[in-house]
């Protein structure tokens, strides 16, 4: 079962934050359906990827409800947050929707989790309000800049999709298989993109929209994000699976410019490290929370 709490980002922009729990937590008096954790638990904060959704966070979220109050946030422009055509997609908008996320639903000081865009708006969080954040785990995100012919890239994989997609049974096999980035049958990857698919009238169609996705990551693909990373004081785990984007140099060097920096590597896993082995993610974590709870 799933717990929708809706909370108001910077400028105004409506943000759907999900508890999953089976069934969700009740406290004795029954008046917050979402606060009956052990006293003393930190609450969790978990942030999804660029197109991802709240969603894709939810068997790691009910793996830490028992010990955590953990709640996951669609991202402004993602899920079923607002999608404001006008509205800002900088670094900032959504590093000051995290942290208004955090103040409404009471969480703070929180341990924070984070896959790609996810990972990079937790630290930049974590750099800008040490006072909110007792935890940092980055989820397969570079700290380099990646450059104009990147976001190229993107905009051109973004146009070769076979839009509308007739069933999500061509959505699985598309992203899963025929899809050119795709190196080699991956049914993990296509089941994540049928996840943020809905039904339109023509088909299936993202719920986001794409050009709104380029506009977002265009504001941190250009620049290189290691400053951030050494602003953070917090205890912080960097995770990347071994056929990820996050190269072991890389994450390594993250680990050093960090001043509590420490590493994982999830074997078998690609970028959806926590989608491809939701098991060894949930291994590689949990050393690091264990210690969180006596730091």
């Amino acid at each position: 079962m799933a717990r929708r709490i809706d909370v108001t980002g910077t400028g105004g922009v409506r943000l759907a934050a999900w508890e999953f729990g089976d069934p969700p937590k009740t406290d004795p008096a029954g008046s917050d359906p979402a606060r009956d954790v052990p006293d003393g638990s930190p609450g969790v904060l978990l942030l999804h990827g660029l197109m991802g959704r709240a969603s894709h966070w939810a068997s790691t979220a009910r793996w830490l409800s028992g010990r955590y109050r953990a709640v996951a946030l669609d991202q402004r422009g993602h899920g079923r947050s607002d999608k404001p055509p006008q509205g800002s997609f900088t670094r900032d908008a959504y590093v000051d929707d995290a942290e208004a996320a955090l103040d409404q639903l009471g969480l703070a000081p929180v341990v924070l989790i984070g896959h790609a865009m996810g990972a990079l708006t937790a630290w930049q969080l974590a750099a800008k309000r040490p006072d909110l954040v007792r935890g940092l785990i980055i989820c397969d995100m570079r700290a380099s800049a990646l450059g104009a012919a990147s976001q190229h890239e993107w905009a051109q994989w973004f146009a070769s999709w076979p839009l509308p997609f007739a069933t999500l049974a061509d959505v699985r096999k598309w992203f899963g298989e025929d899809d050119p980035w795709v190196e080699r049958p991956n049914p993990a990857r296509g089941e994540f993109y049928a996840e943020v698919m809905a039904e339109s009238p023509d088909g299936w169609r993202p719920v986001f929209d794409p050009e709104q996705m380029l506009r977002s990551r265009e504001t941190w693909v250009y620049d290189a994000h290691w400053e951030e990373l050494a602003q953070v004081r917090c205890p912080a785990l960097v995770v990347r699976g071994l056929d990820g984007e996050l190269g072991r140099a890389e994450a390594q060097e993250m680990v050093r410019v960090l001043p509590r920096g420490q590493y994982a590597e999830v074997a078998d896993a690609g970028h959806l490290v926590h989608y491809d082995q939701p098991e060894a993610w949930r291994a590689a974590i949990e050393p690091f929370l264990d210690a969180l709870g006596t730091d």
